[in-house]
């Protein structure tokens, strides 16, 4: 069992950063593939980042590329989401989840494949 605790959400002017972290209860964290999804009112949940147990892949969706940054401190059974140039459209709770699965980073944009989420952490971007 892992439980999944984010923070770091909050109100950001457009252009502002946000660093969103995820704490991770248990000691294997560091075997599980980390994902970042977020869901906007009215919208269905969306893939965001993804990163293998280790670090060393990552992957992102479109939409954030080149503005996020996602990375992972087993030590500390942490999982990051850097967020610049936030947008308006980036509006909506952010989760973080684990995932079992071994496979390749870049199939890890689909939520089903991940066991446990956290409860959310909010970002707001105002224009």
């Amino acid at each position: 069992q892992v439980q999944l605790v984010e923070s770091g959400g909050g109100l950001v002017q457009a252009g502002g950063s946000l660093r969103l972290s995820c704490v991770a209860s248990g000691r294997t964290f560091s075997s599980y593939t980390m994902g970042w999804f977020r869901q906007a009112p009215g919208k269905e949940r969306e893939f965001v980042a993804a990163i293998s147990w280790n670090g060393g892949s990552t992957d992102y969706a479109g939409s954030v590329k080149g503005r996020f940054t996602i990375s992972r401190d087993n030590i500390k059974n942490t999982v990051y989401l850097q967020m610049n140039s936030l947008k308006p459209e980036d509006t909506a709770v952010y989760y973080c989840a684990a995932s079992s699965l071994i496979a390749s980073i870049a199939t890890m944009w689909n939520g089903y494949q991940y066991i446990y989420w956290g409860q959310g952490t909010q970002v707001t971007v105002s224009s």
